[in-house]
């Protein structure tokens, strides 16, 4: 109850939070995950969908592609690994029909590309970095939308994937070239696979909010590609074991049917006693 004093109502002050809380509270949401943020915010699910198209963008300035390429591989990497996720997931509606923006923004993106390519010419090595951004973001966005769906957790990171390196494999089939994830390289797809746990287990085990786990995502994502390229660690090629395996199931063989002989030979040679010796 407010006190009053000369006429005017005196309130207790409100006791101040330590910032401690305070920051703690912004990183940590006490609730579970399911009722927490039920997505990663719209804003920075739009810079996922022009983070992509500028992808694209750069790849159809070096292939020198006319207006329609640049606004196909601006769609394809803006929205390809989205729509690769939804109809595998099968789950909710398609992202690129039901928002307002995304078609838009990356028609708009593939458009500017195109009348101001120089712009982007502008920066040495600005292709890897926008791309591996890009796998980033949506390996996030692509876990998230997994995990409203209650997805077990394999197939939350797996959604993960698909939706991170999904728009360049389409974008490297369009082009007639072997998808890059398919190909011996330095890591990619391996990235995505990293950026979609971390956004996942932080999540669920300590309820960290999506914008940071996002921003989590996305800097695993960058570090391990960075730590791929700067040590020229490539991803796994075949490994033939078949002489290993056959050269074993021949000792394997072989060995039991030189103790067959001999257990043979064993029987052969033990003597047979007669009645008389007893």
């Amino acid at each position: 109850m407010p006190r009053h004093y000369h006429g005017r109502a005196r309130t207790r002050p409100t006791p101040s939070v330590p910032w401690e809380k305070n920051v703690i509270s912004e990183l940590i949401s006490s609730a579970s995950p399911d009722t927490a943020a039920v997505a990663i915010p719209a804003w920075l699910d739009i810079t996922a969908v022009v983070v992509g198209a500028i992808s694209g963008i750069l790849v159809a300035r070096e292939r020198r592609l006319d207006l329609i390429g640049y606004i196909a591989l601006a769609m394809f990497g803006g929205l390809g690994g989205g729509l690769v996720r939804d109809v595998v997931m099968q789950r909710g509606s398609v992202y690129m029909l039901s928002s307002p923006y995304a078609i838009l923004a990356t028609v708009s993106a593939g458009v500017v590309g195109f009348l101001f390519p120089g712009m982007f010419g502008s920066f040495p090595g600005l292709l890897e970095w926008v791309d591996i951004i890009s796998v980033g973001l949506f390996a996030a966005a692509g876990t998230d939308k997994a995990m409203v769906f209650s997805l077990n957790p394999l197939a939350c990171v797996l959604m993960g994937t698909i939706t991170g390196v999904g728009g360049g494999m389409l974008r490297d089939v369009c082009l007639g070239d072997v998808p890059r994830i398919f190909r011996r390289s330095n890591f990619y797809a391996i990235c995505a696979i990293g950026g979609s746990m971390s956004y996942y287990l932080p999540v669920t085990l300590i309820h960290l909010q999506r914008l940071w786990a996002t921003v989590l995502c996305v800097l695993i994502t960058v570090l391990l590609r960075r730590w791929s390229l700067r040590f020229n660690v490539m991803s796994p090629a075949d490994i033939d074991l078949t002489p290993r395996v056959m050269d074993r199931a021949r000792t394997v063989v072989t060995y039991a049917k030189n103790e067959g002989v001999a257990r043979s030979r064993r029987v052969i040679r033990r003597p047979h006693r007669g009645a008389g010796d007893l």
